[in-house]
């Protein structure tokens, strides 16, 4: 028995051994030669447009801080983590960063000093950034930002979860290799879809949220090539992650080109609004810069997802509760709290008015199978910053300083269920 449990044990060493090893093997990143003038300054513009699609400022700037100088708190499993400084800082952020470093950061998860990235980086979408687009990133973040001497705070997350070598068993076991996920345009038969799918998949890291993961964490999907790709995300902060394929209730289905371009530019459409600090984040500091040509685009190739499959919310307007309340029939608890507290802006037809107060019949966070976002909004409400296209902040109060747990089921399960939702 004694022999039997040492050699169990000197196993699990080998193990063990093996494993750690592996996590240490040098990972194979590409060799790129940086461009001729890096302070060019069309390539710094250029680069400036790239940072902006990937959303680097929502991350890379903590609240009142200054530009890409780190330190936004970001909640996580396992504790939370700080984004770091990447200004060209020699002392504190990435200045003294090779093109090389930077692309092994980017599209592999390996920072100058080795450490494997934690997934609030999304690398395995960023693997998908093409040489040239990397390399106009590199020059805008050495030549177009200023530095900034702030230095980095250490992350919130206790041993032995801190330990770094499990992160690189699990980039290397599940996170794509840049060689295998190198985007191919001829793929798509339209190019405005090519390009759009580009976006999407890489620099707008838009899997990142609004795809669900496995129990490994990884996306269970990184293109259309997955069923479940963007078909709806975990919670953040609260907040689900809507279904972007072409679901009639719950995603996109019954969305436009148009509509689609309009809410990544302001943030809204006649209809709908951006939920959530996260997505609005999105449009504050990514999807308001792009070009309407790269909207277009985007819009065009989410229209080309086909729904997900399993979707049971159904929606076929109907009449019935309009009247009702409108000729003053309140026949339960939450039709009278919905004309007590919703009615003044959503109206009593639930359609809300346009590019301001959004609908609530047929609204796919109503319609969603999983009702976090919709409780969370009427608890504790939500804002939405101006922009340039649409300048007045939009804001809903939260509700739960008036309604009572049992108030908020009933008022929530009316709205659920009224209208034709």
């Amino acid at each position: 028995m004694k022999k039997l449990l040492l050699s169990l044990v000197c196993l699990a060493v080998l193990v063990f051994i093996a494993v750690f090893a592996y996590a240490l093997w040098p990972t194979h990143t590409a060799a790129l030669q940086p461009p001729a003038d890096l302070a060019d300054a069309a390539l710094v513009a250029r680069g400036k447009y790239l940072a902006d699609a990937g959303d680097c400022t929502a991350c890379h700037t903590a609240n009142d801080g200054k530009p890409f100088a780190g330190g936004l708190p970001i909640a996580s499993p396992i504790g939370t983590l700080y984004s770091t400084n990447i200004t060209p800082s020699k002392t504190q952020g990435i200045g003294n960063y090779s093109l090389n470093d930077f692309e092994r950061a980017l599209r592999h998860g390996i920072a100058a000093n080795g450490d494997s990235l934690y997934l609030a980086m999304p690398y395995p979408s960023y693997a998908r950034v093409s040489d040239d687009d990397l390399k106009a990133l590199y020059a805008y973040f050495m030549h177009g930002i200023a530095p900034v001497e702030q230095a980095n705070r250490a992350n919130d997350v206790p041993w032995p979860l801190s330990m770094r070598w499990p992160l690189a068993l699990w980039r290397k076991w599940l996170a794509p290799a840049p060689e295998q996920a190198k985007f191919d345009a001829a793929r798509y038969s339209d190019p405005a879809v090519a390009r759009g799918a580009y976006l999407v998949q890489g620099l707008g890291h838009c899997g990142s949220c609004h795809t669900p993961r496995a129990p490994t964490l990884q996306e269970r999907a990184l293109d259309e090539s997955g069923a479940q790709y963007l078909a709806g995300g975990p919670h953040i902060d609260g907040w689900l992650a809507v279904n972007l394929r072409s679901n009639d209730a719950t995603g996109l289905g019954a969305w436009s080109i148009d509509d689609i371009v309009t809410t990544l530019r302001s943030g809204r459409n006649p209809h709908r609004a951006v939920l959530g600090e996260a997505m609005g984040n999105v449009v504050q500091h990514s999807t308001q810069y792009l070009s309407d040509a790269d909207l277009t685009a985007i819009a065009k190739y989410l229209k080309t997802l086909p729904a997900s499959p399993g979707e049971t919310s159904r929606f076929k307007a109907d009449p019935a509760t309009a009247q009702a309340l409108a000729s003053g029939q309140e026949n339960s608890r939450g039709a009278q709290l919905y004309l007590d507290n919703c009615a003044a802006c959503h109206r009593s037809n639930g359609l809300g008015n346009a590019h301001v107060f959004p609908a609530i019949a047929g609204n796919s966070t109503v319609l969603a199978g999983d009702p976090v976002s919709l409780i969370r909004l009427v608890l504790v409400g939500a804002k939405l910053q101006g922009n340039a296209a649409a300048p007045s902040p939009l804001g809903m109060p939260g509700f739960a300083w008036r309604l009572s747990d049992d108030d908020a089921a009933q008022l929530l399960t009316f709205i659920r269920q009224s209208w034709g939702n």
